[in-house]
């Protein structure tokens, strides 16, 4: 029985620009906690176990180029930012559930 071979080139598979966005270890437990309501950036950083600020950043900056989230900054002082899913963000919720279950299913 001879293999077939599937030629997919990286630059056109889809399943690459889904990990690029999505890529990093916290994106998932940021999308999750801001699933629930709009979230202040410390309140995020408290939120999720083990991130660090810097982190953090770089995954909501990541995020937010990507149209995964919104930032809203308000003139005050100190300045307050808030961070809410967009509904493309929102379309992520039922695969990131489905990877949950499978994950309890299966990694434990």
């Amino acid at each position: 029985m001879t293999e077939k071979k599937v030629n997919i080139s990286e630059q056109t598979c889809n399943l690459s620009k889904v990990l690029d966005i999505l890529g990093g270890k916290w994106a998932m437990p940021i999308i999750y906690i801001l699933s629930k309501e709009t979230m202040r950036f410390k309140e995020i950083e408290r939120g999720i176990e083990g991130i660090n600020t810097r982190m953090l950043v770089k995954e909501l900056k990541n995020m937010e180029a990507n149209g995964i989230v919104t930032r809203k900054v308000f003139a005050t002082v100190p300045p307050t930012v808030e961070y809410t899913l967009t509904p493309k963000g929102q379309k992520l919720l039922p695969s990131i559930t489905a990877l949950y279950n499978w994950g309890q299913e299966f990694a434990v």
